[in-house]
């Protein structure tokens, strides 16, 4: 069965960020189905299970083209997670799947696993371990990527998670590795990793799809040197692209009576922001929510929020993301309230949060980061 094209050239990116350099569907898409084709064919229901599928190409590819039945999906992102979910009911298939965590849920007896693959090595490393710990001993996993963004890293990371490794030829500017024989894994999970951070006094948990682990990104360190001055008066606070939670739980800790909602669109960051605050003891007050630009809270229902926009969309920069983001802020930030924001200085962000949120001004600046203070009007 060929790859069904008149399926894939319908699908969208939204609700992600689209623009006419960006694309719902690639060439390491269409060669992950067809290596994977004769293995598609043969599953029993229930045996496939989808990783990193960006908007749904994969899933729907492989249910649409090969007569998949039940298989099961992890997306860290929720705007894939949405992106699939609206292209499988305009064609048809919105039952046709099951979403799941990144547990025994989605890959327990699993013979097949399809997946774009990511591109930090960390993240590799979770995904190719919790395979190995929960799928068939039989699997074949078929990971496929832009061969622009592969590396022999790659390779390595796999092969301590599976015997054979080996990479299909090249088609279209991708390349497909394919791992088969699973190894024996540790008793006990490798994340989320956990490191100490002297110079804040913190504990932090990283899962592998975390933007920085367990680090201390160069721009969340420059925009905590300004937390005294943050809408000292507060109840409640946002940290808006939380990542693995550091903003949110050193605001926590250093006001006790501050209420936080650590927000990201990725289930990793959320999962690994909750294990921080638990792990700094201000789990009571520190809420992770995944959501997508604050789209389930309330308007004017926070006097504080502070972001570390990403720059980028995937592998594309673009500064979509962040400009949802400075209008979401403008919405759930409270008259008055206060939206802190670190960015590369090169971006000009002050125009836009100026329309987005209210007066803004630079507060600091160093040789690569900006940090601005947005006022909400009345």
């Amino acid at each position: 069965m060929p790859v069904p094209e008149e399926l894939l050239s319908q699908l969208r990116r939204f609700p992600d960020v689209e623009a006419p350099n960006l694309f719902a569907v690639d060439g390491a898409d269409r060669l992950i189905l067809d290596e994977a084709a004769a293995a598609l064919l043969a599953a029993e229901p229930g045996t496939v299970a989808v990783i990193g599928d960006r908007y749904g190409a994969l899933t729907l590819g492989a249910v649409a083209g090969f007569g998949v039945l039940e298989p099961r999906v992890h997306q860290d992102p929720l705007t894939g997670e949405q992106a699939l979910a609206a292209n499988a009911a305009r064609a048809g298939l919105a039952q046709s799947y099951r979403a799941c965590p990144l547990d025994a849920d989605l890959l327990a007896g699993a013979t097949v696993v399809l997946m774009q693959l990511p591109r930090g090595l960390a993240e590799l490393e979770e995904i190719a371990e919790a395979i190995a710990r929960y799928a068939d001993p039989d699997v074949v996993v078929f990971a496929g990527g832009r061969v622009k963004h592969l590396s022999v890293a790659m390779n390595e990371v796999l092969a301590r998670s599976f015997v054979d490794v080996h990479a299909s030829l090249g088609r279209q500017k991708a390349r497909v590795l394919v791992a088969r024989g699973t190894r024996p894994v540790p008793a006990t999970p490798g994340y989320p990793r956990r490191e100490r951070l002297a110079e804040l006094d913190l504990e932090v948990l990283a899962h592998g799809a975390a933007f920085a682990g367990t680090k201390l990104d160069i721009g969340t360190r420059f925009l905590l040197d300004h937390l005294p001055r943050m809408a000292p008066d507060a109840a409640t606070a946002v940290d808006l692209g939380c990542g693995t939670g550091i903003l949110a739980v050193s605001l926590a800790k250093a006001r006790p009576g501050l209420s936080v909602i650590a927000t990201d669109q990725s289930a990793a960051a959320v999962a690994s922001a909750a294990a921080t605050a638990h792990a700094n003891g201000v789990g009571d007050r520190v809420t992770a929510l995944r959501d997508d630009a604050m789209a389930t809270l309330a308007d004017a229902s926070a006097d504080l929020i502070v972001c570390n926009p990403p720059f980028h969309v995937g592998a594309a920069v673009h500064t979509g993301g962040a400009l949802s983001m400075f209008r979401a802020a403008g919405r759930v930030l409270s008259p008055g309230g206060e939206l802190w924001t670190v960015y590369n200085s090169h971006l000009g962000y002050k125009g836009p949060l100026r329309s987005s949120v209210g007066p803004t001004e630079q507060i600091a600046r160093n040789s690569k980061f900006t940090v601005s203070r947005s006022v909400r009007g009345a």
